[in-house]
């Protein structure tokens, strides 16, 4: 059988790694154009990219797939079935009909909830006590075509979005091995899904998303901040300077008094910072130009002092 891979983050090497290792024929791997990185702007290929050139697999970038080129190349290629995880691109029906068995999607949700394009941060920033990862038959529709196999992963009580990226990644890889020979032999159960998701969609991660707002609960900050790491971070300004922070805790206390934002106490336990309900210590920071750190190593250096406002922009 003849499988072409569509893919192009480390959220999709897994899975193209274990088509490779369970003798399935990877006739190509399509991913998305080489990118400039650093300060040296050097041409950096995608991870799958990298993946794929390991094994010897040819590799097509396209800047678009829909260009009639392009999917008269695809076409040549014959694929029994396409295999997506992550490409970044929106495939047309000319190539989501093209294969036998069709295009299926490795989305690292148990849909119907959080279809989007960042569906491991926001399970996080939700707070959801599971997630997992879907097989699906693409259609038209964004995430919206029929289930074919989900496998559920359980969230850790301190899960960030990259710990959770590396277990659907692996959960991911298993799922389609498992799934691929009952779609050759037939015995594949399609499930449709529902018109509306019970979730929010998950849109795409932005730095901005990172700007920690103290009027929320120290809960829901705390979810933030294990949600964006490692990126794009959650952050605030602490005496004109970025203040990422990189974990903290919720800590039960009456902020009534202060406003949120406050910095209400400094000890070994780190920052204390009244919030909308409850506060927040902060316990792993990163101040701008600086490593990140412990908040005692970084208290050890940089005074801080009760009363300080946390603010929303730099001054």
């Amino acid at each position: 059988m003849k499988i072409v891979y569509m893919g192009t983050p480390d959220f999709a090497v897994a899975p193209l790694a274990a088509l490779v290792e369970n003798g399935y024929e990877v006739e190509a791997v399509i991913t998305q154009p080489d990118k400039p990185k650093g300060r040296g702007k050097t041409m950096m290929p995608t991870p799958v990219k990298e993946e794929a050139l390991k094994h010897e697999i040819p590799v097509l970038q396209p800047v678009k797939v829909r260009d009639p080129e392009f999917v008269e190349k695809l076409k040549c290629l014959a694929p029994d079935i396409i295999v997506v995880a992550a490409f970044g691109q929106i495939i047309p029906k000319s190539i989501l009909d093209m294969p036998k068995f069709g295009c299926i999607n490795i989305h690292a949700s148990l849909l119907p909830k959080y279809r989007g394009a960042a569906p491991i941060q926001q399970a996080v920033i939700d707070g959801e006590k599971e997630s997992g990862v879907t097989i699906m038959q693409m259609g038209v529709g964004l995430d919206t075509g029929d289930m074919i196999s989900q496998a559920v992963v359980p969230l850790a009580e301190d899960e960030t979005g990259g710990s959770l990226f590396d277990k659907l990644a692996e959960e991911g890889a298993a799922l389609l091995i498992r799934t691929i020979p009952s779609i050759v032999d037939g015995t594949a159960v399609y499930t449709k899904q529902p018109e509306e998701s019970p979730t929010p969609y998950a849109a795409m991660i932005s730095k901005k998303m990172g700007l920690m707002d103290f009027s929320k609960s120290a809960v829901e900050l705390e979810r933030l901040v294990r949600g964006l790491n490692p990126w794009p971070s959650a952050y605030t300004f602490l005496n004109g300077k970025t203040l990422k922070v990189w974990k903290c805790a919720v800590e039960r206390a009456e902020c009534g008094k202060e406003a949120p934002g406050t910095i209400i106490g400094v000890d070994k336990s780190g920052i204390h910072v009244a919030c909308g309900s409850d506060a927040l210590i902060l316990k792993e920071v990163q101040l701008e130009g600086k490593k990140r750190m412990e908040t005692d190593a970084f208290l050890r250096g940089y005074q801080v002092t009760a009363g300080t406002m946390l603010k929303d922009h730099k001054e």
